[in-house]
């Protein structure tokens, strides 16, 4: 099984000498460059790609740092100069144009040209009129060496002009005049001697298509869409509600495991052990006698059903995104067919999953390691490209910490492979490195710890480190104020208005979000017990039957939110996020920038869901120095507002007034 690995070539001290002994020329510091360029950083098609490297050479002679940048592949490079910025630091920026995997590199050298024409420029300063002479027939030599290594085509032909204009001009002061042409010595010297050039290692920008920085995503159970309550729903039922999630402004529905579920040791309502009777049992229990990874659950429907399900949300502009969970019932067929991927006890029986004090008796952990972990990988393979080619092209990936590195790292690729398009989005709920080496590893996007991030200071630093490089090169942030998984004391105690405070910050802090729907939607924030994240009455273990509340739904200020996400592009960007001063630690200010200075849109959110907060707040967007208007994009109110400090008042107990302002300004 090939490595997915592409890792550079590591020399020794000795062989770097021999290969460099002449390059006097040093390129230090690259970046972006995830793990020393072992994993390409990330961007998608129109984001800027920020390049920047520590370029240094003995002596004093001027430098000439260009960028190299070419689609994999291919062998034509294109370059750009890098622009020195002091301390020897060098910048460029380049702005990804397409999908794939692209290549770049850095090409440095000490510009001879230059430094000719800097050491004349010092003679004439000087008045070293005797020494022009000599000077310029050093120069007619470095030119016509620089000339050689042209080839053919215009420039060659403007440099032969050139030389010949000021060694044919009988005026000394005007032939050097001449020789100090600033552009013809700059076209010269970009034609060095290739011995004395110093070229960095290669590294790699993988370049996603949209999706995997930018989406609204919805979750909901199919089972729960039926219209008689307690009755299991099917896939046309949970297509009627797609109309109603498209109109919302959501750009992806995500399913829980739509499989067929195990019998044996079936969990109960509020994860019941041992439920009797007609229970449905946790969608992650995948697998009964109806099949496995590539069935349908036969209560939701078909095969046929699941493809009118995907034309439906196209059809909406909706993309579906299925859940990845590898792990099995007992009463899956691979147990039966493939006990070799499972880890047996003593006794004979098998491994379930466990995280003590809980017990997982319905579910079985793939084992990675076994001696059958190729054919076991090359199944679960398999498993995906089957959904691909039903026309799914985005994957939440359930615990991806909990199967190895490796795996993710071949199979990711391998998928990408046979279609590029694929987003991969990871539920890993683990230590912050682990989370990382996940995006560094492939995974397009990740869930992340904002559900726990509820104070100003908590908020600002998380997303801080998010959003900038280098933790933004390899990792995409998709905030989910709650899941299936996660009811947040925040929702639990702050009613309403936490439920709108947590809307807001998911949908304008990041480019990604999700809400689990109907109970976000609605509101539900009643947990299994004082302490619990969990949910009372989960919808993991039953059926739920959501019914509409109009005046309680959130529908309209989420229909509002998705509709600015749209219209504003600068809020579908990460890199350009930045907080704001207020006096007052319990509202919490920031700003997003798209294409000129005067687009931005400026969020302001009361933290406090039990009280009127107020504050000054300064924001001086692109230097403002004369009072202008803004509006708040969620009611249409718009305010004068003049240069330094403006003064907020958020009520969240006000039913006139949200809790937070969504500001443009006017132009």
């Amino acid at each position: 099984m090939k490595n997915a690995n592409h890792a550079p070539v590591v020399m020794s001290p000795s062989e770097q000498l021999l290969a460099d002994g002449r390059h006097r020329v040093r390129i230090e510091r690259v970046a972006p460059s995830v793990d020393e360029g072992r994993y390409p950083a990330k961007r998608i098609p129109g984001e800027p790609l920020d390049i920047e490297a520590d370029v240094i050479a003995d002596g004093h002679e001027p430098l000439r740092v260009v960028l190299e940048v070419c689609d994999a592949g291919e062998e034509s490079w294109e370059s750009q100069p890098m622009v020195a910025q002091g301390n020897d630091l060098w910048t460029a920026t380049r702005i990804m144009r397409r999908e794939g995997m692209v290549l770049f590199r850095i090409r440095a050298w000490i510009d001879e040209v230059a430094h000719w024409q800097e050491g004349l420029e010092k003679k004439v300063r000087a008045g070293q009129r005797e020494d022009y002479g000599i000077w310029l027939l050093e120069g007619a030599e470095i030119i016509r060496r620089h000339m050689a290594r042209a080839g053919k085509g215009g420039e060659i032909a403007d440099l032969a002009q050139w030389l010949a204009r000021w060694e044919k001009e009988g005026d000394l002061d005007q032939r050097v005049t001449l020789a100090l042409d600033k552009e013809r010595g700059n076209q010269a010297g970009a034609f060095p001697d290739p011995l004395f050039v110093t070229l960095s290692g290669t590294f790699r920008v993988h370049v996603e298509r949209e999706r995997a920085l930018r989406g609204a995503w919805y979750e909901f159970f199919p089972r729960s869409s039926g219209t008689v309550p307690g009755l299991h729903g099917t896939l046309r039922d949970a297509a009627r509600r797609l109309p109603a999630i498209a109109a919302m402004g959501f750009d992806v529905v995500y399913l829980p495991p739509i499989h067929p579920i195990g019998h044996a040791f079936r969990k109960g309502p509020n994860n019941t052990p041992a439920a009797t009777g007609d229970v449905p049992g946790s969608p992650w229990a995948i697998g009964s006698e109806e099949g496995g990874h590539t069935a349908i659950d036969s209560r939701l429907g078909t095969l046929g059903d699941f493809r009118e399900f995907l034309e439906t949300a196209e059809r909406l502009n909706l993309e579906v995104a299925l859940d990845l969970a590898f792990q099995c019932s007992p009463d899956h067929p691979y147990v039966r067919e493939h006990p070799e991927w499972f880890r047996s006890r003593p006794d004979g029986s098998i491994h379930y999953a466990e995280n003590p004090p809980k017990k997982y008796q319905d579910i079985y952990p793939f084992d990675f390691l076994s001696d059958a972990w190729e054919s076991l990988w090359q199944e679960l393979r398999r498993v995906v490209l089957f959904w691909v080619e039903k026309g799914v092209r985005i994957f939440r990936v359930d615990n991806p910490h909990t199967k190895p590195f490796p795996f993710w790292e071949w199979l990711l690729a391998e998928v990408r492979a046979v279609d590029p398009k694929v987003v991969f989005l990871s539920e890993a709920f683990t230590r912050p490195k682990v989370m990382y080496h996940l995006g560094h590893i492939g995974f397009s996007q990740s869930y992340t710890y904002f559900t726990w991030r509820n104070t100003r200071q908590e908020i600002e630093e998380y997303l801080t480190e998010l959003v900038s490089s280098p933790v933004r090169d390899f990792f995409r942030p998709n905030l989910w104020p709650n899941t299936p998984d996660i009811l947040h004391a925040y929702l639990q105690t702050g009613g309403r208005p936490a439920f709108l405070v947590r809307l807001a910050l998911a949908s304008t802090l990041s480019a990604s979000y999700g809400i689990y729907g109907p109970p976000f939607e609605w509101c539900e924030n009643r947990p299994l017990r004082e302490g619990s994240e969990e949910y009372l009455d989960s919808e993991k273990y039953e059926i739920r039957h959501w019914r509409p509340d109009p005046e309680h739904s959130l529908a309209p200020v989420i229909t509002r939110l998705n509709g600015i996400r749209r219209e504003h592009r600068a809020l579908g960007w990460n890199h350009t996020l930045r907080f704001h001063p207020v006096d007052n630690d319990r509202i919490i200010a920031y700003s997003k920038t798209g294409e000129g200075p005067d687009d931005w849109i400026l969020v302001v959110v009361n933290l406090d869901p039990h009280g009127v907060q107020e504050g000054w707040l300064t924001f001086d967007p692109a230097g403002e120095e004369e009072a202008f208007e803004v509006e708040d994009l969620m009611d249409n109110a718009r305010y004068g507002w003049p240069p330094g400090r403006r003064y907020i008042r958020l009520d969240p107990a006000d039913p006139r007034r949200l809790p937070f302002h969504v500001f443009r300004r006017v132009p």
